[in-house]
């Protein structure tokens, strides 16, 4: 792909980063970070819009990744996340055609992650709400989370997964960033608890995205879908209601486009759950080009499936991108 502007951007990104400068200095304070080695990368609006506009993005939707906004204080991590918000939404009124975003909650603090839903739903009109797969030692699915579930369902929200750095994943003895494995690890273990809790069944209307392919989940599914047929404390499913649940979710592609992986995505996920997604700007430009190169090969995707990833998959979960 050259670098030159696409004349008519059509991608709808839904996974593309905010790193508001008062967001990085609160979470430097609190002495954590990325799990890239080089610390937050470079970020404003007018560079995000330039990178979109190099790569065919019409708009992206724009997410708080981890480590989110709590470090130990309910009260701080609630006015970090209003503020998130606020900035967002004031990005959204400058450029509405350009930007959508998901709502930063504070967990896990569930009553004020509740009433930050309503404001930033209400109120301010975001398009959803980002969570982590885990917070502490707690995944997704967790009974401690059931509020703020019925509370998304009720609305029908579009969720994103994002993964966490899991208090497990510190401790492992192996030199590689977070990124590369542990993050899809955290991704896999809430999806697999949405599925085996019963999360997704008590509440179908929740609209769930899962970064990065879902992690390992679409490799390890058929494993999945028979292990209560091996195990007993496992709930009562068969293999079809398993990979039936599994089909329930939106799957991005942020890096995660290639052929490998798209050989299990395909086995699992619903033709027209498959949105795009770059994760900038953690993932640098050179990522976000290699996966668009790897979405428009025409061996591996005809023209009518490259745009339902680019962007017609996405438009049921954002209807005000429709042009």
């Amino acid at each position: 792909m050259s670098d030159q502007a696409y004349p008519d951007p059509q991608r709808i990104d839904v996974h593309f980063h905010t790193i508001p400068d008062f967001f990085r200095d609160a979470v430097i304070a609190a002495g954590r970070g990325p799990t890239i080695s080089s610390g937050f990368p470079a970020w404003t609006p007018d560079t995000s819009v330039q990178l979109m506009d190099r790569h065919g993005i019409a708009a992206a939707i724009l997410s708080v990744s981890q480590p989110g906004v709590h470090f130990g204080d309910d009260a701080a991590a609630a006015a970090l996340a209003r503020r998130c918000n606020d900035y967002m939404a004031g990005l959204i009124s400058d450029r509405p055609t350009r930007f959508g975003a998901f709502a930063t909650v504070s967990l896990p603090d569930v009553d004020a992650a509740c009433k930050e839903v309503a404001y930033a739903l209400d109120t301010l009109k975001l398009d959803g709400v980002c969570l982590l797969a885990s917070y502490g030692e707690r995944f997704l699915g967790d009974p401690h989370f059931e509020p703020l579930m019925a509370e998304l369902s009720r609305r029908r929200a579009v969720v994103f997964i994002h993964p966490n750095f899991h208090p497990s994943s510190r401790t492992i003895q192996l030199p590689y960033p977070a990124f590369m494995m542990e993050f899809l690890f955290d991704t896999t273990r809430a999806a697999a608890n949405l599925v085996f809790s019963g999360t997704l069944d008590r509440y179908p209307d929740i609209r769930f995205i899962l970064a990065h392919a879902g992690g390992a989940l679409p490799y390890i599914s058929w494993r999945m879908s028979v292990s209560p047929v091996i195990d007993p404390r496992l709930p009562r499913l068969s293999p079809d209601d398993v990979m039936e649940r599994l089909g329930r979710f939106w799957y991005d592609t942020a890096i995660s486009a290639g052929p490998s992986t798209f050989g299990s995505l395909d086995a699992v996920a619903r033709p027209d759950r498959i949105v795009f997604g770059s994760d900038w700007p953690y993932a640098p430009e050179s990522v976000t080009t290699l996966t668009v190169e790897a979405l428009t090969q025409p061996d591996r995707f005809d023209a009518d499936r490259q745009q339902a990833i680019a962007r017609d998959n996405a438009l049921p979960l954002f209807p005000r991108f429709a042009r």
